[in-house]
């Protein structure tokens, strides 16, 4: 007949303490204190009480161990080399510790991977918004000319001019795309070499001059520097993160207002390169998802300023890439700070 564990387990444990016992009374009598049943009584009880203390303890921790590790070899929750130790043969303490590690591990990976299955959901539906607006618009503009309009020159001109726009959007879309994909499955490469930062945001600043004087922006160093300072990183990849920074501080600037770039000491290895401006700022509520892919602060005016949607994405990327930080401060219609850390050349 087959017994319950507790009931095998008791079984066991008795017949242990029984032939024990036995084994030490048939010993005690005959060896040591025939004629003196007392003493041999005391000494008797005591040893027992002693022995069967042991007897007991060992017998369930082992049981309740051997259950425990059966339930965890079962689900396959622990390494089975964490049962292969003899100092924790029989450590509940120690199994139960590792048994919290797990379940905590365990809770933040379905955590992860919660988020992830959301953001998915969300990358894909904005991947979709993304594609789909430039490509109606081109559509649109196409079937116009097909239709007719085509023969008339005036219109023929201004259609095909907008589809281009809508075109190149695309183009720019596919291109981050593909970027963010590198990034993220690859890792980008850096090619770290020393370069004076002035001139790199200088550079930057030429590149868009004409843009920010549509909007009568000034682009402006926080001071004169006299002197060039070095520091080191990949000029390509941090000339796309400044390009990007100003780009989106012309395009959500205000006019006849500012962008500002500083460079200042950050620690003894470190320099911080601050773009601040002036514009319309952004709500506290949208800062800490502002650097994710195609999240956007205020969707319809950000479609209608154009962009991927993943620049500062990208920018995050390429900052950490470089084992740097990237931060942001900004106040709801004052202005924002971006700021990120280069290292040193000394």
């Amino acid at each position: 007949m087959k017994l319950k564990k507790t009931y095998s387990f008791a079984l066991w444990s008795s017949i242990y303490l029984t032939v024990s016992s036995a084994i030490i009374a048939a010993a005690l009598y005959l060896f040591f204190f025939q004629g003196k049943e007392f003493i041999a009584l005391l000494i008797f009880i005591a040893i027992v009480f002693i022995i069967s203390f042991f007897i007991t303890q060992y017998r369930a921790e082992r049981f309740i161990y051997n259950r425990i590790k059966k339930i965890y070899d079962e689900v396959s929750l622990l390494n089975d080399d964490e049962f292969n130790k003899p100092s924790s043969a029989t450590d509940i303490d120690a199994l139960s510790k590792s048994v919290q590690d797990y379940v905590e591990g365990k809770r933040i990976q379905i955590k992860n991977l919660t988020e992830r299955d959301s953001f998915r959901k969300d990358f894909l539906g904005n991947v979709s918004h993304e594609l789909k607006t430039p490509l109606f618009t081109v559509q649109g503009y196409i079937l116009t000319l097909i239709e007719g309009a085509v023969n008339d020159k005036l219109i023929r001109d201004k259609y095909l001019g907008r589809a281009n726009k809508g075109v190149e959007r695309l183009v720019a879309i596919v291109k981050d795309l593909d970027m963010i994909a590198k990034l993220e499955t690859e890792g980008l490469k850096i090619n770290k070499e020393v370069f004076n930062i002035i001139d790199l945001v200088q550079n930057v600043f030429d590149l868009f001059e004409m843009r920010a004087k549509k909007k009568n922006i000034t682009l402006q160093f926080d001071q004169i520097y006299e002197f060039p300072i070095f520091v080191k990183g990949d000029i390509e990849r941090i000339e796309q993160v400044l390009i990007n920074l100003v780009v989106n501080s012309i395009k959500y600037g205000k006019t006849n207002g500012f962008t500002t770039i500083g460079v200042e000491s950050y620690g003894e290895n470190k320099f911080i390169i601050k773009v601040i401006d002036d514009g319309e700022g952004i709500k506290q509520v949208h800062l800490s998802r502002l650097f994710e892919r195609f999240y956007r602060v205020d969707q319809s005016r950000s479609r209608e300023q154009g962009g991927s949607g993943l620049g500062l994405s990208i920018v995050k990327h390429i900052i950490e890439a470089h084992n740097e930080t990237i931060l942001l401060k900004s106040t709801f219609g004052v202005g924002s700070e971006f700021s990120f850390t280069l290292e040193k050349v000394k």
